[in-house]
Order: C-alpha cells, then sequence, then structure tokens
C-alpha cells in the first residue's frame, strides 16, 4: 500500500514537471494546503525528492527545482561559463569582490610578486548561486580597465581572450569540503553543507606559476568525469 509521503511526493513530481529549474516554490504552509497533506507529511516527501535530486533547499532561500546538471570532463581546463553553453544553460556572475592587497609570503614565493589582485565572485546559474570562485593573480596581470570592461566571472576567460600570457596547463587537488563562514553565505547554504573544492594552479607555456584558486561547486549542479587508462600488470612486459 503506497504511503502518504510517497503519493504527496508524486503530487510534487508533478508540480515539478510543470515547473522551471531554478524555480522556488511556494513556502511549506502554503504548499502543504495546496496539496492537502500535513506538513510532516510533505517534509518527508521533500526529503525523498531531495535525495533523488529533483530539489534543492537552501536556507534563507526556500525549495527549488534543480537547475540543469553542468556536466565536463576534467581533461580540459574549461570556464563554468563555457561548461554551461556545452548543456544550454545560462550563467551569470552575483555577488563580486576584487582586492589589491600585499601578498603574503607563499604568495610572493610562488608568483614573485609583492602586490596581487583578488578576486571572488558567486556564480549564479537560473538565479540560484552554484558555485563561489576565488582567484588570486599578480597586480598587473590583468588590467583594471580590461576587469572593469570584460570580466564577466572567468578568469581564465579574460587570459585566453588576451592572449598574453600564453597559459599551458593547470594543476588542482580536488576535495570533498564542509561549507563554513563566508562560502556558506555566498553560496546559502547551511555551514557543514558539503562541497567540492578545486584548489588550482595556473601556468603558462614557459612554466610561469600566474593565477591560483580556489573554487567550490555544489555537487547536485556539477557532475565533472574523467577518462583514465588502464595501466600496466607488474610483471607484464612493456
Amino acid at each position: 500500500m503506497i504511503k502518504p509521503y510517497q503519493r504527496t511526493a508524486l503530487a510534487l513530481e508533478e508540480l515539478l514537471d510543470r515547473s522551471q529549474p531554478g524555480e522556488v516554490l511556494p513556502s511549506e504552509p502554503k504548499l502543504a494546503e495546496q496539496l492537502g497533506v500535513s506538513r510532516a507529511t510533505l517534509r518527508e516527501a521533500m526529503r525523498a525528492l531531495e535525495d533523488r535530486g529533483r530539489i534543492v533547499r537552501r536556507q534563507g532561500v526556500g525549495t527549488y527545482v534543480r537547475p540543469t546538471i553542468i556536466e565536463a570532463g576534467l581533461e580540459e581546463l574549461v570556464s563554468i561559463e563555457s561548461m554551461a553553453a556545452s548543456v544550454g544553460l545560462d550563467v551569470e556572475m552575483g555577488d563580486s569582490e576584487i582586492h589589491r592587497r600585499n601578498a603574503n609570503p607563499d604568495e610572493a614565493e610562488l608568483l614573485g610578486v609583492d602586490k596581487v589582485v583578488e578576486i571572488r565572485r558567486v556564480i549564479l546559474a537560473e538565479g540560484v548561486p552554484v558555485a563561489y570562485l576565488v582567484d588570486t593573480i599578480g597586480e598587473g596581470l590583468i588590467q583594471e580597465a580590461v576587469l572593469s570592461r570584460e570580466f564577466h566571472g572567468s578568469v581564465l576567460d579574460v587570459l585566453l581572450k588576451g592572449g598574453e600570457p600564453a597559459l599551458e596547463y593547470s594543476t588542482s587537488e580536488i576535495s570533498a569540503v564542509s561549507a563554513e563562514g563566508r562560502v556558506a553565505d555566498m553560496l546559502r547554504v547551511s555551514e557543514g553543507s558539503v562541497l567540492l573544492q578545486f584548489e588550482a594552479s595556473l601556468f603558462t607555456k614557459d612554466g610561469e606559476l600566474v593565477d591560483l584558486s580556489q573554487s567550490y561547486f555544489l555537487p547536485g549542479t556539477f557532475k565533472f568525469h574523467v577518462v583514465r587508462r588502464v595501466g600496466r600488470r607488474l610483471g607484464t612486459a612493456a
């Protein structure tokens, strides 16, 4: 026999099918009244849909239809804008901050500069925060006028468009982290929520390190994959 929350989940799925990705659902009291169920039953149904990836619940925002998943391989370095365009999704830059400051000892050693520019911004997909990006570059790598005129969220795209310096590769460390403090606030998630973090270093064709970045992604919105070759077994001939 079908349980009340399962019946409610089916009714919710019909509502989701008529909604747009990123659309915010009515408040819990209104939704419970609309469906003619108790709030306890509604919460159980919504938990089931959240587990299946149909909805996202955000503190201070509400519940909304999950945006289109942005999927990309890790073999090639591309911007979020390029990844989103490949699946027909529009993204835009939300809140952003650009600070010019003295390099800390690690930055000074790695980037070979005394002054850096730190660029922090939120990336929105269908109006919903999906990523928080922080890039630290040497002062003068990107002119202030270019940042003001051409920067729409991707440092990589600005550098590629300018053509100088010629970029070659990036190294990245990928880990699952808990959202804390500023990152949680900017992504509008509860502290402790799991995020996918990329810590990357961008190099030129001459091997010069020009960009240190930290990127935080919502796992349900991004799906990354990689092609791995089968290695030789121990003891086999070359």
